[in-house]
């Protein structure tokens, strides 16, 4: 017979992931939905699709190891204790996503487990110590890297890959025959086509390798017990985790596409690739990657070096040109500026928008500072409640 106990274990962890599934599809797909290549509920389906199969392959792995690194007693995991740190993850990490600004899951279920430990004097402080430097470090690079590429690689780079999004849908549905068969649409070039796939991959790559550490935030206090055997956990999760990415997950998906920088799809690309990149080399580490964090970074990066990016100004006087000026603009950060100056007698170009209007400052610190809190509030939340509540 199954324990009351054991059922309620069961449906925090599937809050656990239901508000996994809505603060990680955001960094993961928002780049893809800011540049119109992809609708919110395909983000959502190839997010669950993906997640699940990083869950179901690499993933049993970190569900594994995740109780037994941080806490150097695994005997601290109980079923009641387990559900006590479920409960401080997916409180935090609601409070993230009612905000619209994505947590970092990783940050949160480590700061959930490390006041476990700390609270029963079994926290590993040298492994603790490794992931939190790593934490520091991945977004600097992040940031750094997206901010260079902004500030003087961006405009070269846009050139190259020259990818416009058109009007309308890229494919449409041609019903003339017995079944409808998808088609590019007629305003599609094949460069669109091809940018718009690479920016969806990546999405995918973030979306399988969230599930490769992310599910055990979820589930590994619970399987880590013996209340659940590993299979049957990964399901409930995958499913909550689906659940999150068709609801709760909108917001953040506005949050990271939208609200805070506007992203070109020229833009999405490079945000995509430095944070998929950089998560991928910590899951090869074995680091738990905070790819919420990453991401958020290198799209304020990237924001940021677009909006004050030099520039070369030549100054067309009595027809003649006078040497080049090396000047710094934000509101040169939109991708359609002019490359040459008008012509004496044409009217000048259309007002481009400001550096504001690219790189949003009350956003970006509302996200840097929910980033910080959410797991501050599982840390402390969790310590006090093992330090001192006898029930535990």
């Amino acid at each position: 017979m199954v324990s009351v106990l054991l059922v309620i274990g069961a449906l925090v962890a599937a809050f656990v992931g239901f508000n996994i599934g809505g603060s990680t599809t955001g960094p993961a797909f928002g780049p893809a939905v800011g540049a119109n290549a992809i609708s919110k509920p395909a983000a959502a389906a190839l997010m669950t699709v993906f997640f699940f199969i990083g869950a179901w392959t690499i993933g049993r792995r970190v569900v594994t190891t995740l109780g037994s690194d941080l806490v150097s007693d695994p005997g601290v995991f109980t079923l009641s204790t387990s559900i006590g740190v479920l409960f401080f993850i997916g409180v935090a990490l609601f409070v993230g996503n009612v905000f619209g600004v994505p947590a970092s899951t990783s940050m949160t279920a480590v700061g959930s487990i490390a006041g476990l430990g700390f609270a029963n004097d079994a926290l590993d402080w040298a492994v603790m110590g490794g992931i939190v430097t790593w934490w520091i470090v991945a977004p600097v690079i992040g940031f750094w890297v997206s901010l260079v590429i902004g500030r003087y690689f961006y405009p070269r780079l846009n050139r190259l890959i020259a990818i416009e999004r058109s009007d309308g849908p890229l494919v449409e549905l041609d019903r003339s025959g017995v079944l409808p068969i998808p088609r590019a649409n007629a305003t599609t070039n094949r460069r669109e086509m091809a940018g718009v796939a690479t920016v969806i991959l990546i999405g995918c790559l973030m979306a399988f390798s969230s599930g490769t550490s992310n599910i055990a935030n979820a589930i590994a206090p619970l399987v880590g017990s013996g209340a659940l055997e590993m299979n049957p956990a990964i399901v409930l999760g995958g499913v909550a985790v689906g659940v999150g990415t068709f609801t709760i997950a909108r917001r953040t998906l506005e949050t990271m596409g939208s609200d805070i920088t506007e992203l070109p799809l020229t833009a999405a690309i490079v945000v995509a690739t430095v944070s998929a990149s950089l998560v991928v080399f910590l899951s090869a580490i074995g680091i738990p990657a905070s790819f919420v964090v990453i991401a958020t970074v290198s799209i304020i990066g990237l924001g940021w070096g677009r909006a004050t990016r030099p520039i070369a100004v030549t100054d067309v006087v009595r027809g003649e040109e006078t040497p080049d000026v090396d000047v710094s603009v934000g509101a040169l950060a939109a991708d359609d500026v002019d490359e040459e100056p008008p012509a004496i007698g044409e009217s000048e170009p259309e007002q481009i928008p400001s550096a504001a209007d690219l790189f949003d400052p009350a956003t970006t610190a509302r996200v840097v500072l929910m980033q910080n809190v959410v797991p501050l509030i599982a840390t402390i939340g969790a310590y006090l409640t093992f330090r001192f509540l006898p029930i535990f």
